[in-house]
């Protein structure tokens, strides 16, 4: 939200100074809904936000409280080369241990090492300081396939 607040009072100041720059407002609202600056959501419980060719990625606060308290992380190694839908690692819990799978298509350039010592962050705070990894994107197109927020609250909604 905070990205999308940013994006419009820059659109309100070039407004300001350029008129003929309110004909970019459809090509802005293009952009951000496609490079998601708000998160992207799979079946899969996975989240997703891109930056550039980056996306970064965890699993979603459904996913976590459906798992309950995290006790270890199993994390991808740099440098692997992902397919969509392939498993990435896994997260397993007091409850269960659950796979977790990649979203989008890349490789591997950042991990959450913090994950190592803390895998509770993934309770605390699953949609930002709980992220997984870090993918270099090579199919920017499956972005498509991924549901907005308000997708994903209605598909957890029918899934239960």
């Amino acid at each position: 939200r905070r990205d999308l607040s940013l994006a419009s009072a820059m659109l309100r100041t070039l407004a300001r100074r350029s008129p003929q720059a309110l004909s970019l407002r459809p090509a802005v609202a293009t952009f951000v809904q496609r490079r998601g600056l708000a998160l992207k959501y799979s079946k899969e419980h996975e989240w997703v936000k891109v930056d550039g060719d980056i996306a970064t990625v965890g699993i979603t606060d459904h996913a976590q409280g459906q798992l309950g308290d995290v006790v270890f992380v199993d994390l991808p190694e740099v440098g692997t080369t992902l397919e969509q839908h392939a498993t990435m690692g896994a997260v397993e819990s007091v409850k269960a241990a659950s796979d977790v799978y990649s979203p989008l298509s890349g490789e591997i350039t950042e991990v959450n090492e913090k994950l190592n010592d803390e895998p509770a962050l993934i309770n605390s705070s699953a949609e930002e300081d709980g992220w997984l990894a870090k993918i270099k994107m090579s199919a920017t197109s499956e972005l498509d396939g991924l549901m907005d927020k308000e997708g994903y609250e209605k598909f957890c909604e029918e899934s239960s």
